[in-house]
């Protein structure tokens, strides 16, 4: 829908409006203030954002939003993703090119910034590339290649560190300086991954109300440089902020590769081992796998930019009908995601299920279009940064009062889902984690969603694509709505949360292989994103070696990204981190109030666990560990 077909669609919106405008001023609902956990809003310029959030939302179901998706909307249908946003035009996430940036020099809009020339440099602007990026975008943004595009600056330090040891005049052999100079250029790298890790953790955007959404990807470089770069990003990452916290971004993405780090012959796989330790402590990195079938077919040897990348929480691109299949320079648009357990609850055999499922999907691929029309509209001057400095590909082909349609068609258009599980024990009897049967109709519905995204890209000749949605607020908005419908259902809408998209239920016990076979099945069809986590008890830090099976396990069977979840607690009085019961083990401080648990919610981390709202608070107490 384009701005030229704008049409009011309600007479009294202001109603509903001022409600939630009421509930923002009392703080009276902890869903709504809290919808996103790495947001405080109840802090002022928290609740700015709430009100135009909310204002914004309103907005577009008046005046973007085709009649039968606001429909669909209003029924619990469909859930659109970041409505607030759409107004403005922007898209979800970008993959950016941090080392073509740092090599022809950006300008942020106060200032042009040069290439530098020192790793601490180099890491100081990439923390500032993220936060000029995130006020461009509603979602997040991730580097593709961390330990690649950094390599350049480490060398450049170390050449710097010879030159001056060379002008010293020392009484020295030449390869005794190079011992010296690399032993400088590590510990300069150290300190500006730590001076990295702190940046982000501390620099808001967005008002001042969220630092930067951000991830990294790194584990193939072998050089010296690139491998010094993921070295002292894990030490730094291991070591944690001030007082001993854990930081919370930059989300951090180990990429695993059979004959780069995965044997332990081959040449990172003690950096491998150092990520193990440094998940083990922190929770990141997580992993990812280049050689899942599905990632290693756009991989080219030698190719760095080939290689597969995912955003935090799941989020990945490669395949691209209007250029090369590769992360680089491109992101999601936007995505919208379908209620299958209400699909499921309406239905009365599988044959009517399947014919709603269909209505539904095709409301969300039309719903996805109008929106890209709408974006498509934008000028390239109304995002200085993400067009203006070369984030998006193709976008230094712009002039300042060009329309970025054209460079858009890059970027995914994602149908997401969630609640697999309610779905098939609402028309089966049972989840996919106690039934194969039901595991077999589960990777029917989720086989049938993504020939749906395909045959759309074909008609729009669009990147359309299938993501297992992120849901965080959504977890309990659908389930909320369904219950006031069809009441308590037990299995069902009997808990505050429907589990995300295809995953075991979390309240069900399952052993970790079983857990990784089941889930590892959907990989291959949720090409724009996807995640399986495994949850273990205790103190991992004294069991690397079983973290590596898991894995290894995960590598075997299927998956594209995974991660590790254990509890990680902090006491404020001591500062002691690591698995706090009753009370800390230190200093025996018992004050629920002086204790953070950090556990992660969708894909990424909050630093503790008092912002999340009352369905992934529900579901994280619901959580068993896996055997």
């Amino acid at each position: 829908m384009t701005t030229q077909h704008l049409e009011k669609k309600r007479e009294n919106p202001s109603q509903t409006l001022f409600s939630s405008f009421h509930e923002i001023v009392s703080n009276s609902n902890q869903d709504l203030t809290l919808e996103n956990a790495n947001v405080d809003g109840r802090s002022p310029l928290g609740q700015m954002n709430k009100f135009a959030s909310e204002s914004a939302k309103a907005y577009a179901k008046e005046y973007l939003l085709s009649n039968e998706a606001l429909e669909a909307m209003d029924d619990n249908f469909i859930h659109i993703h970041d409505l607030d946003f759409m107004a403005t035009g922007t898209t979800t996430c970008a993959q950016i090119p941090l080392g073509k940036i740092l090599k022809n020099g950006f300008n942020t809009g106060h200032g042009y910034m040069r290439e530098p020339k020192t790793i601490s440099s180099a890491m100081a602007l990439a923390a500032i590339i993220f936060q000029s990026n995130q006020n461009q975008q509603h979602g997040g943004q991730s580097f593709q290649a961390f330990d690649f595009d950094l390599a350049p600056y480490v060398n450049k330090t170390f050449e710097k560190e010879l030159d001056t040891l060379k002008s010293y005049d020392l009484p020295i052999s030449e390869e005794r300086m190079k011992e010296i100079a690399w032993d400088e250029t590590d510990k300069q790298c150290y300190q500006a991954s730590e001076a990295f890790i702190h940046n982000l953790n501390t620099m808001h955007s967005r008002s001042g109300g969220q630092v930067p959404f951000t991830s990294i990807n790194y584990g193939t470089d072998t050089s010296k440089e690139g491998r010094m770069i993921i070295k002292n990003i894990l030490l730094a990452t291991k070591k944690g902020l001030g007082n001993g916290e854990t930081p919370i971004f930059p989300i951090q993405i180990f990429k695993m590769k059979k004959g780069f780090n995965f044997y332990e012959a081959d040449p990172n796989y003690d950096l491998y081992q150092l990520g193990l330790e440094t998940t083990a402590k922190r929770l990141f990195p997580n992993f990812s796998f280049i050689d899942a079938p599905f990632n290693y077919e756009f991989y080219r040897e030698g190719e760095p930019d080939t290689e597969v990348a995912y955003m935090g929480c799941r989020t990945r691109i490669m395949a691209n009908r209007h250029g090369e299949q590769t992360s680089i320079e491109r992101g999601n648009l936007s995505f919208t995601s379908l209620n299958l357990v209400k699909i499921a609850l309406i239905s009365n055999s599988v044959s009517e299920f399947y014919k709603t499922l269909e209505k539904y999907t095709n409301v969300v691929i039309r719903q996805l279009y109008d929106r890209m029309c709408f974006q498509s509209e934008k000028s390239a001057k109304d995002f200085s940064f993400l067009y203006g400095q070369g984030v998006w590909k193709n976008s230094e082909q712009l002039g300042p009062n060009d329309t970025v349609g054209k460079i858009l068609k890059q970027g995914s258009l994602s149908i997401g889902f969630i609640g697999l599980a309610e779905c098939l024990k609402a028309l089966t009897g049972k989840h996919h984690g106690e039934c194969d049967e039901a595991q077999k109709f589960g990777e029917e519905i989720v086989s049938f969603l993504r020939q749906k995204c395909d045959e759309a890209a074909e008609v729009y000749d669009l990147n359309y694509s299938l993501i297992a949605t992120p849901a965080e607020g959504l977890s309990g908005h659908f389930v909320k709505q369904d219950k006031k419908e069809f009441g308590e259902i037990d299995g069902i809408t009997s808990r505050n949360y429907y589990t995300n998209s295809f995953h075991v239920p979390v309240y069900y016990n399952i052993r970790v292989i079983d857990k990784i076979k089941k889930e590892g099945v959907f990989h291959k069809y949720t090409n724009a994103g996807h995640i399986s986590y495994i949850e273990v008890d205790g103190d991992v830090c004294k069991n690397i070696k079983a973290m590596d099976r898991i894995v290894k396990a995960m590598a075997d069977n299927g998956i594209g990204y995974g991660s590790i979840n254990h509890p990680v607690d902090r006491c404020h009085q001591c500062n002691y981190t690591g698995v706090i019961d009753n009370e800390c083990p230190k200093c025996g401080n018992d004050n629920e109030e002086k204790i953070d648990r950090i556990r992660r919610i969708t894909g990424y981390l909050v630093g503790t666990m008092k912002q999340w709202n009352t369905a992934k608070a529900s579901e994280e107490e619901d959580r068993v560990k896996h055997s």
